[in-house]
């Protein structure tokens, strides 16, 4: 096959593409006797178009999975959307420019799916693009029918085992999406505000002053707190106040959590301005006082406030305060406020009817299953441990949206009683269909579940969705699969996807759900800042592998540790191309020498001993990286035998030997399998150009269809040659020597020269190669002379 001068890189990757989808390079192969390496590909959340940091997380997974095929694993790489949630609803409202309050509930579902489609066709298209090499006959959704029955499914076990209840009780509720939330979605937001010092009354007309940042809530003021051990407070204790501006009183009462040194040492409590409230709502079993609405607004409670938002109630309230004389002062302060991450909205608590998921007594369990699992990096496990430390709520898993897994949940009209739909019945929509049973009253009338389920406690059931649990887990396809053996995900999601799946693994299965965690980084814009649309700095992949190359991108995503985040440079993409070139020019000069498959001489030339000993290292050092997951290290040792040992100078110095014929054999066998083993190696990082030029110089006389599912170089014990090492490296450095020489006359390399003394702490060596040394840098008669350093004069 004639090799190209220079490479189309658009062109050959496409191709490329192309070959692998037609010839099903990287179908699972569930008959197979290989041993099955199983991953939990990331389903990527239909909420816009992919940026160039979901290019970067997804390719370090990408690279194991080759890796792993070609280590000759029978590779599991599915892959999923997950498009049933708060994030798709809203991507649909935008695209469409509508408001799913405003329009039939099953209307806006059947857009949601049709959005979702389209974006999806689009990450297909990216990530195909990029060269995942994934088996997409194994894909799924997280709202398809299948999905929504093992989900459903999941919600009735744990229900039957306790672990599910329904409760009115304080929720984190995000007033812009409208909908109660989990503590995981939370995030924290530094914020300027006011400590306003406000003014209580004693019935005895006495003043008493309180500091808070939410004067807006005093319709909602409950009590009044001191700490027991406050000399100054403790008369007050067992008093009232009245609460200014509503003319109300609360009690006074004492509790240790409050801190004496905050403010004036008095906290007014409110139904709710913080955790804090939330939990001396639950020790004193307070009668609860609600003056926010769902939608942010003050409700009936707030009386002339009603209707406001928020911020508005706050500054109106602030504002009469000051005119009634109640406002003592106002302190300006820098806090964290917790937000909705989805959409960057403080946060409220309410008092709602959720569903949740109990766990919290089970946190050393927890802990436990996160110590079984390798994390790679493994301080990345103290993220996940610090999180389960600090979980303080049950897992709030009811959504008051729109599209989403509904609840398989009816509710009998005459007693209330919840009645759960039978598994047979699932997928189940309570708003079209009825139970299959009555309820233990006798009644036949039901009022289904409006809520849906969040979409995280479906898409913490990726394990059990890829192994069919559905089926059993007796079933040949589950105990094939699971627990998978790798989990790659980003750092930012250890607390949502990874931890969630942990807890719904140990729930069904009473076992981890995977053996490894694989956590990337981010990858960043050129500053170092997250991408965004609002900031404007958001890089499509699409766009700079139009620019450069699949490839190009891939090189750069190798290009930091797992774990690290990495900005995006173009240099880097610039430096992807010079290597694929470089290695394709290298691959085109051996083309005009490879004609067939070299054999073995029965002796080989000490420089390609050398080279052989130097590869088996470089063998060795990048399976060891790969198996550790540390993908940069081994692009680094690769790239440095490449460019440095290989083409810098053993290619230079067998040229006269492909040439002249003398030990022609020796060099072309072992210039044949240098290039093949590098190639080997490379391929996992920059696919597309492996496989061209494995396809066009190698395919011929390799067995294998495609480089990638050829088997992964290993270290050869008649490689290791620890006298040919040394004198390689000898022959290298009198080279180098050399070549400054030249250099320092303005001598082209090629130049022939008569005579060159060389000086050398090692003379007896450089006897052993001074024929190699002469020929490749063109010297009639290299003269020894012994000496401290290398120099050639």
């Amino acid at each position: 096959m004639e090799f190209p001068k220079r490479p189309n890189f658009k062109e050959l990757e496409q191709r490329i593409s192309d070959f692998w989808s037609k010839e099903k390079i990287y179908k699972f192969q569930p008959n197979s006797k290989k041993p099955v390496y199983s991953i939990d590909t990331p389903p990527p959340t239909i909420s816009g178009n992919l940026h160039i940091g979901h290019a970067f997380s997804y390719s370090h997974a990408e690279f194991i999975a080759r890796y792993r095929r070609m280590r000759g694993y029978n590779v599991y790489y599915p892959f999923g959307y997950d498009n049933n949630g708060l994030a798709t609803e809203k991507l649909t409202e935008k695209t469409h420019n509508v408001n799913a309050k405003n329009m039939p509930r099953q209307k806006f579902v059947e857009l949601c799916l049709e959005t979702s489609r389209r974006f999806e066709k689009e990450y297909e298209r990216v990530f195909k693009r990029m060269g995942l090499s994934c088996d997409w006959d194994e894909c799924y959704r997280t709202i398809e029918p299948r999905v929504q029955r093992i989900s459903q499914a999941s919600f009735i076990r744990l229900y039957e085992k306790g672990r599910v209840y329904r409760k009115l009780a304080p929720t984190i509720w995000c007033p812009k999406c409208e909908t109660a939330i989990a503590q995981v979605e939370l995030k924290d937001k530094e914020k300027e505000s006011t400590f306003n010092y406000i003014l209580f009354e004693l019935e005895d007309g006495t003043k008493l002053e309180i500091a808070t940042t939410r004067p807006e809530l005093l319709a909602s003021c409950c009590a009044v707190f001191v700490h027991p051990d406050d000399e100054r407070y403790k008369h007050l204790i067992g008093k009232k106040a009245k609460v200014p501006l509503f003319d109300f009183y609360v009690p006074i009462m004492a509790d240790h959590r409050v801190d004496p040194k905050k403010g004036t040492g008095i906290v007014m409590f409110c139904t709710f301005g913080d955790l804090t409230d939330v939990e001396w709502f639950k020790a004193y079993n307070f009668e609860p006082r609600i003056s926010i609405a769902r939608d942010g607004t003050m409700n009936e409670l707030a009386g002339k406030y009603k209707g406001l938002t928020v911020k508005q109630a706050r500054e109106a309230i602030i504002n009469d305060l000051k005119e009634k004389g109640l406002l003592v002062k106002q302190v300006p302060i820098k806090h964290t406020v917790n937000v909705h991450e989805r959409c960057n909205t403080e946060i409220e608590f309410l008092l709602t009817k959720q569903w949740f998921i109990k766990y919290l007594d089970l946190k050393e369990e927890f802990i436990k299953a996160g110590r079984e699992i390798k994390w790679w990096p493994e301080h990345m496990r103290v993220r996940y441990e610090n999180w389960v430390n600090g979980l303080q709520w049950d897992w709030c898993i009811s959504r008051q949206r729109y599209f989403g897994v509904p609840f398989p949940v009816w509710y009998c009209k005459r007693c209330g009683r919840e009645v759960l739909a039978d598994y047979e019945q699932l997928p189940v929509d309570p708003l079209k269909d009825k139970p299959n049973k009555k309820c233990s009253c006798g009644s036949t009338e039901f009022e289904p579940e409006k809520d849906v389920l969040d979409t995280w406690p479906t898409s913490a059931l990726t394990p059990l969705i890829n192994a069919g649990w559905d089926k059993g887990t007796e079933h040949k396809r589950f105990k094939m699969l699971y627990p998978m053996s790798l989990r790659p995900n980003a750092h930012d999601i250890i607390t949502f996807w990874d931890f969630n799946t942990i807890v719904m693994g140990l729930f069904h299965t009473g076992r981890p759900p995977f053996k490894n965690i694989m956590i990337s980084g981010h990858g960043l814009d050129p500053h170092g800042q997250k991408m965004s649309k609002s900031k404007g700095n958001v890089v499509l992949p699409l766009d700079v592998m139009e620019k450069y190359s699949a490839d190009a991108l891939r090189w750069w995503a190798a290009s930091v540790k797992l774990g690290e985040d990495l900005n995006f440079r173009e240099e880097d993409l610039q430096a992807g191309i010079r290597h694929a070139t470089k290695l394709w020019n290298t691959a085109r000069f051996a083309s005009m020498h490879i004609k067939s498959k070299p054999k073995k001489p029965k002796k080989l030339n000490v420089i390609d001993r050398w080279l052989l000993a130097e590869l088996n290292e470089v063998i060795k050092g990048c399976t060891q990286a790969f198996e550790h997951y540390e993908y940069s290290k081994a692009k680094m040792l690769a790239e440095h035998f490449f460019w440095n040992i290989f083409c810098d100078y053993y290619i230079e110095m067998i040229k006269h030997r492909l040439y002249s014929g003398k030990e022609k054999s020796s060099a072309l066998w072992t210039l044949y399998n240098a290039l093949l083993i590098q190639l080997k190696l490379f391929a996992p990082i920059i696919p597309f150009i492996t496989e061209e030029i494995y396809q066009i110089l190698f395919r011929e006389y390799e067995r294998d269809k495609s480089i990638h599912i050829s088997s992964w170089p290993e270290p050869k014990k008649e490689w290791r040659d620890s006298k040919a090492l040394k004198l390689g490296r000898i022959a290298m450095e009198c080279i180098a020597a050399l070549r400054k020489w030249k250099k320092l006359r303005n001598m082209s390399l090629a130049e022939e020269v008569e005579s060159v003394t060389l000086t050398h702490p090692n003379t007896g060596d450089v006897e052993k190669v001074r024929s190699e040394v002469e020929k490749t840098m063109r010297i009639k008669r290299l003269i020894l002379k012994e000496g401290r350093e290398v120099l050639a004069e």
